[in-house]
C-alpha cells in the first residue's frame, strides 16, 4: 500500500459549488477508483489559499490522477473544470507532494 498526497487549485467562490459535486460523486466514479485500488481518499480545503489538500492510499501503482485515460474521468474532468485550474486536457493542475513524514 503507498500513500499519496497532491494539491490541486479551487477557483475563488466555488467553494460551495466544490462541495456539492463531490457529496454527490458519481457512483460510477467511485467504483473505478476502488477497482484501480484508490482507497482512504480524502480531500481538504485550505480557505485561505484555496488550495486542495488531496491524501490517498493506492495499490498496484497508479493513483487517482492517473486514471485520465477513463471516459468516466475525462467526463468527470469536464465537469469540474470550470470550478478547478485545469490543464489543456481539463484535468485539475495536480502537484505530487512528497512524504516527509510518517507516524502510524
Amino acid at each position: 500500500m503507498k500513500r499519496e498526497a497532491f494539491k490541486m487549485y479551487l477557483k475563488p467562490g466555488c467553494e460551495a459549488e466544490y462541495e456539492k459535486r463531490h457529496a454527490a460523486i458519481w457512483p460510477e466514479l467511485k467504483a473505478l477508483l476502488s477497482q484501480n485500488g484508490v482507497s482512504d481518499y480524502s480531500i481538504y480545503w485550505d480557505k485561505e489559499t484555496n488550495i486542495l489538500f488531496a491524501f490517498q492510499k493506492t495499490e498496484g501503482g497508479a493513483g487517482s490522477q492517473d486514471l485520465g485515460n477513463t471516459e468516466i474521468v475525462q467526463k468527470w474532468w469536464d465537469y469540474m473544470a470550470d470550478i478547478m485550474e485545469v490543464n489543456p486536457d481539463n484535468s485539475p493542475v495536480s502537484i505530487p507532494l512528497p512524504e516527509v513524514f510518517h507516524m502510524d
